[in-house]
Parts: structure tokens; C-alpha cells; sequence
């Protein structure tokens, strides 16, 4: 029998109201939560907080715990290693887990497996690490990454970030020889263009202008995009999009670097999105899904781009042997199925809440792929203005039914829930978003 949601207080309860309280006079305000879920513990895709109410979780830590809450194979694995050896740090020493991770991501990300990995704690780490290695090998100053885009909070993948403004408000200044062109979005096309020309309107812009006013192709290290933008609200590009890029970066050298860090492993129902476009990057970074929960990193490139010389770049917990432990688990289990299952049943996902537009005219569009699925939420489907206030109403209002739902973008409900997910846990999810429309 599935479960479902089970509210027992009102939200937040008395415990939960307690923490929040201390949470305001101890935690940095800059974090973005927007209801107040204090969870306690979690299984698969539920979760309960601190006054034992329970939770359906889509969002799954933000498209991290690829294998769901607390897998029993994944806590099997890291009490085991806890037990061995926690820390010894991978950039003085060696040690058995990093190693194998390493070769193992080398087999699995796109491309042969001459491929050499560096490890760090976080997506924005391993971009960094990305970023540094493209100048070191390139000798070239220039970036060009994507409007929309978003890569990390520190210095170097803020600079190539272009989400929100306020990611970048009072911060500057940033990295320079950063510049930023349109992300080919179908639903709303640069310049308004026609879907079907847009990859050959951007592929023009960049060639006949950007190239010829401000960043010299010469001058270019390397194009760093999502294949899937994340943040940026869940964009899926035209089929022709990335293999045109490409022919641009073979005709000038410049490098792909692909930031996987939400579309991979398996998330998108492939091990990693850009095999969608049939194209194989230079570089590769994973973190969120890699270690189901844990906090790792990697940069992923072949074995002659990563040549550079000791002591270049290194990271002190980054490739940690709890983490390399989980990620080699998590890969197992993604191979075994869960692959599969993202694909499966977030094509179901995506159609059921297709359906939904006969329903609600709000809802501008439904896409993505696998299990990261996200639903535009716009004053009407004419003007396609995009409406945040009621896309935030109902994330919120969603919460209070039991559900946990995020944003992405400014007007996008996104879905990304854990990998283990079955169909009968989505039908649960779909009808309380439907009957939370309904209620609006």
C-alpha cells in the first residue's frame, strides 16, 4: 500500500516553531528557504520533521539523493567505511576508494576512458577546478558561458553564473573575460525568433558578433553551459543546439565544458544529459546526485587536457573516503535500474502533468527530461508573462498539503524527486498538486 502525506499539527508544530526561532538568531539569512520544513528524518521519498508529520519529497535535497532518504544499501556502505577510515586527504595521500571512484567515472562519462578525475566537495568546486584547468592548458583568457545559467556561488562559477541578480549583487568585481549569450529556450525564443531557427539565430549571434566586437575566438578557453539549465528554470534546448556549438569549438579549439552537476547521473534517465545530444565535452563536472546526499565533487576530462603538473590544484577534503564509498553505491544502483526507472517514470511524470494544461491556463509549459521535470507557471499562455508570485503560492501551498515541491527559475515548479520513485508515488504527488491548483 503507498503511503501518503500525514499532517498531524499545524505547520510549522510546536517543536518546529521552537528551532526556527533559534534558526533566525543563528543562521546566516542568506540561504533562500521559502516554508518552513524543519525535517527531522526521511525515507525514500518521504520525509518527516521534528513534530512527526510526513512529507512527500519531490525535490530530493535539490536533485541530490539520487537513491532517495537514508537507502539502506548507501547507509550499509558508509557505516562500514566510517568504521575504516574517515579522512586521510587524497591530495597528500593514497587511498583504495578514490581511486576506484576515479576509474569508474572515467568508464561511465561521456567519451573513452583515457579520462582523469579531480575531486572536490561541491558542484561550484569542481567547476572552479573546471575553469582553472581550461586557462591552464588553453593559455586562453576568455569564457563564454549562457544567460540563465547558474554554476555555484563562489568567485569563478558566479562569474559564469546568470540567473538572478541578486547571486551577483554587491559582489563585483567578479571574474573578468566572462561573457554571456542567450540559452536557446524553445518556449521563449531570443529575439523572438522562430523555435525552429533558434539554434542557427544564437550560433549566428555568437560567430558574426560576440566574436567579432568583444571576445576574439583565439582568446576563448571554452564554452560552459548545463545541457539542461537548472536554475534557470529547467530549459531544454533544441535537438540541433550542442552539436552546432560543438562545430564552433572544433573550428576554433575551444574547449566544452559540460556542468552536469544537476542533469547527471541519471537524472535525466542517461547516466548524464548531454549523451540526449549526441556530442562528447572536454570536460565533465558532477557534485548533487554523485554520492546520494554526501558532499562530493569531480571534473571529469581526458587524460591529455589533464596533464597539469603537481601542486597546480588541489583540495583537501574533496574525494573524502565516506563520499567516494556512497558515489561508488550510488553508481551501482544507478546501473542496476534507477537509470531506467528515471526514465520511465518521468515520462510518465511529464505527460501526466502535460494533461494538467487542459486543466489550468497558467500552467505555459511542462518540460524536461527523466525525473527533472519543471512546469512554467505564466499569467496566461498569450502574453506568457511569467506570474512568480503564484508559482511561489503554490510551492507553498503545496507544503502545507504534505508535498514538498521547489522553484527553479523565476515562474518554474520544478520536479526532481529521488531516482527510487514509483509511479504509484507519483499519482500521490499529482493529485495533491492538482487539487492545490484547483484551490488557488
Amino acid at each position: 500500500m503507498t503511503l501518503k502525506p500525514e499532517i498531524k499539527t499545524s505547520l510549522p508544530g510546536p517543536k518546529a516553531q521552537e528551532l526556527l526561532k533559534k534558526d533566525e538568531e543563528f543562521i546566516s539569512p542568506s540561504y533562500t528557504r521559502s516554508y518552513p520544513a524543519v525535517i527531522e528524518r526521511g525515507e525514500g521519498v518521504w520525509v518527516y520533521d521534528v513534530d512527526g508529520n510526513r512529507f512527500l519529497d519531490m525535490a530530493a535535497g535539490i536533485a541530490v539523493l539520487t537513491t532517495g532518504h537514508c537507502h539502506p544499501e548507501i547507509v550499509k556502505a558508509v557505516q562500514e567505511q566510517a568504521a575504516k577510515l574517515i579522512h586521510m586527504s587524497g591530495t597528500d595521500f593514497y587511498y583504495p576508494y578514490q581511486i576506484e571512484l576515479a576509474e569508474k567515472l572515467a568508464e561511465i562519462a561521456p567519451g573513452a576512458k583515457n579520462k582523469r578525475v579531480f575531486f572536490a566537495n561541491s558542484g561550484t568546486e569542481a567547476n572552479e577546478a573546471a575553469l582553472k584547468l581550461a586557462r591552464f592548458k588553453t593559455r586562453r583568457p576568455y569564457f563564454i558561458a549562457f544567460l540563465g545559467a547558474f554554476h555555484g556561488r563562489t568567485f569563478g562559477s558566479m562569474s559564469i553564473s546568470a540567473s538572478k541578480a541578486i547571486h551577483r549583487r554587491y559582489f563585483a568585481p567578479l571574474v573578468p573575460q566572462i561573457f554571456h549569450i542567450p540559452y536557446p529556450n524553445p518556449y521563449r525564443p531570443f529575439l523572438g525568433v522562430a523555435p525552429e531557427k533558434l539554434t542557427d539565430a544564437i550560433i549566428d549571434y555568437l560567430e558574426n558578433y560576440i566574436f567579432t566586437t568583444i571576445a576574439p575566438p583565439e582568446e576563448v578557453a571554452a564554452f560552459v553551459f548545463e545541457p539542461i539549465q537548472g536554475e534557470g528554470g529547467y530549459i531544454v534546448p533544441p535537438a540541433d543546439f550542442f552539436p552546432k556549438l560543438k562545430q564552433i569549438a572544433e573550428k576554433y579549439d575551444i574547449l566544452l565544458i559540460d556542468d552536469e552537476v544537476q542533469t547527471g547521473m541519471g537524472r535525466t534517465g542517461r547516466m548524464f544529459a548531454i549523451e540526449y545530444f549526441g556530442i562528447i565535452p572536454d570536460i565533465v563536472t558532477v557534485a548533487k546526485g554523485i554520492a546520494s546526499g554526501f558532499p562530493l565533487g569531480a571534473a571529469i576530462a581526458r587524460k591529455s587536457l589533464m596533464d597539469w603538473e603537481s601542486g597546480t590544484h588541489a583540495s583537501t577534503f574533496g574525494g573524502n573516503p565516506v563520499s567516494c564509498v556512497a558515489a561508488l553505491k550510488t553508481i551501482e544502483l544507478l546501473e542496476k535500474g534507477l537509470v531506467e526507472n528515471a526514465r520511465e517514470v518521468g515520462t510518465y511524470l511529464k505527460a501526466e502533468l502535460t494533461k494538467l494544461m487542459d486543466e489550468f491556463e497558467f500552467i505555459g509549459d511542462v518540460r524536461g527530461l527523466g525525473l527533472m521535470v519543471g512546469v512554467e507557471i505564466v499569467k496566461d499562455r498569450t502574453s506568457k508573462k511569467p506570474d512568480p508570485s503564484l508559482r511561489n503560492k503554490i510551492v507553498d501551498n503545496a507544503f502545507y498539503k504534505g508535498l514538498i515541491l521547489l522553484g527553479a527559475g523565476p515562474n518554474t515548479v520544478r520536479w526532481c524527486p529521488a531516482l527510487t520513485v514509483t509511479k504509484e508515488e507519483i499519482n500521490v504527488a499529482l493529485e495533491i498538486f492538482r487539487e492545490v491548483l484547483k484551490n488557488l
